[in-house]
C-alpha cells in the first residue's frame, strides 16, 4: 500500500511538471503581433536581412497632382522629379548601388536600423540628401508593427514628443521627414500638430507618403508653416520590372503636366535595375532633384 501511494505521488508530480512546462512554453512562445517594417516580412531583432516595406493602401490615395489634366506644352524648362528611397538602413549593398546611379535621389532612413550610421556617412560623402523615415501607427497595428521608434495614437503628448525627438536625433544631418506607414496617425489632427510643432522648431520639412485618403498632414503643415510635399506615385509596390517602368512613366507624365512630381521607391533589386535603365534616358526630358527642392509652405 505504501508503494502504491509513493507511485501515485510520483505520477502526480510528473504530471504537474509536464503541465508547468506546457504553460511555460505557451507564455514564452505565445504568438506575438507581426513585427514587420513593411507588412510583408518579419524583422527579428539582430536579423540584418532586408526588411519588407510599406503597407500600401488597397486603393491608392493620389495627390492633387494626379488629376488627369492636359499636359502643358514644353517651354524650355524641364519638369522636375524627386525620388525618395524609403526604408533604408537594413541593406548597405543595395544603397551603394542606388548612390551609384548618378541621380540626386533622397534617402529616407529608418531609426535604429543597423546600417543607419554608414548610410549617413556615405550620403554626406557623396552629397545625397537624407530624411528620417518616421514610423507611425497604421490602422493594422498591432497586427502589423512599423518597427522601432513607432509613434502611436495612444501616446500622451510628452511621450510622443520625447520619442519623436529621439528618432530625429537618431539620424543626423536630415533635411526632412516622411512617414513610414502611419495611416492611422496621419489622420489624427491633434497629434500631427504636435509632431509638426517639433519639425517647425527644427527647421525640417515633411513629405506625406499618403498611406490613407484620410490624411490631414497638409492642413497641419499649413497651420504650422512647415514646408510640405506629398507623394504622387508609389513606384514599386509591385515588384515586376514592367510595373515599375509603368509607374516611372506615370511619374514623368505628372511632372510634365504640373512641372514637378514626387515618387517613392524602396531598396529592391528590381527597382534598382529599372532606375539604372530608365534614368539616363529620362534625363533628356526631366530634371532629377532632391526632394527638398519640391517642398514649400502651403498657401
Amino acid at each position: 500500500m505504501q508503494f502504491v501511494k509513493i507511485a501515485i505521488g510520483v505520477l502526480i508530480l510528473v504530471l504537474l511538471m509536464v503541465l508547468a512546462g506546457l504553460l511555460t512554453r505557451h507564455f514564452l512562445f505565445k504568438k506575438h503581433p507581426i513585427s514587420s517594417l513593411a507588412g510583408r516580412r518579419i524583422h527579428v531583432p539582430g536579423d540584418k536581412s532586408k526588411p519588407a516595406f510599406e503597407i500600401y493602401p488597397k486603393t491608392d490615395t493620389p495627390s492633387s497632382k494626379q488629376t488627369k489634366k492636359p499636359e502643358v506644352p514644353f517651354t524650355g524648362t524641364l519638369p522636375k522629379i524627386a525620388i525618395i528611397i524609403d526604408d533604408t538602413g537594413y541593406d548597405m549593398d543595395i544603397i551603394k548601388k542606388f548612390i551609384g546611379l548618378n541621380a540626386p535621389l533622397t534617402l529616407s532612413v529608418l531609426p535604429q536600423s543597423p546600417f543607419k550610421n554608414r548610410i549617413v556617412n556615405l550620403s554626406l560623402e557623396e552629397g545625397y540628401e537624407l530624411m528620417l523615415h518616421l514610423p507611425m501607427e497604421p490602422y493594422e497595428y498591432p497586427k502589423v508593427n512599423p518597427g522601432p521608434g513607432t509613434l502611436l495614437t495612444t501616446m500622451p503628448p510628452d511621450e510622443l514628443i520625447r520619442l519623436l525627438k529621439q528618432n530625429l536625433d537618431d539620424i543626423p544631418h536630415i533635411k526632412g521627414v516622411n512617414n513610414h506607414m502611419g495611416s492611422k496617425m496621419t489622420a489624427n489632427a491633434e497629434q500631427m500638430r504636435q509632431i509638426f510643432t517639433v519639425l517647425k522648431q527644427r527647421g525640417l520639412f515633411f513629405v506625406d507618403s499618403r498611406t490613407t485618403a484620410n490624411t490631414i498632414c497638409k492642413l497641419s503643415a499649413q497651420l504650422l508653416h512647415v514646408p510640405f510635399g506629398e507623394r504622387d506615385v508609389f513606384i514599386d509596390h509591385k515588384h515586376s520590372r514592367a510595373f515599375i517602368e509603368k509607374q516611372m512613366q506615370e511619374l514623368a507624365r505628372i511632372s510634365r503636366t504640373h512641372g514637378e512630381a514626387i515618387g517613392i521607391a524602396h531598396p529592391h533589386q528590381s527597382t534598382y535595375r529599372v532606375l539604372e535603365k530608365m534614368i539616363p534616358e529620362m534625363k533628356k526630358s526631366v530634371t532629377f532633384v532632391p526632394v527638398s527642392q519640391l517642398v514649400r509652405p502651403v498657401s
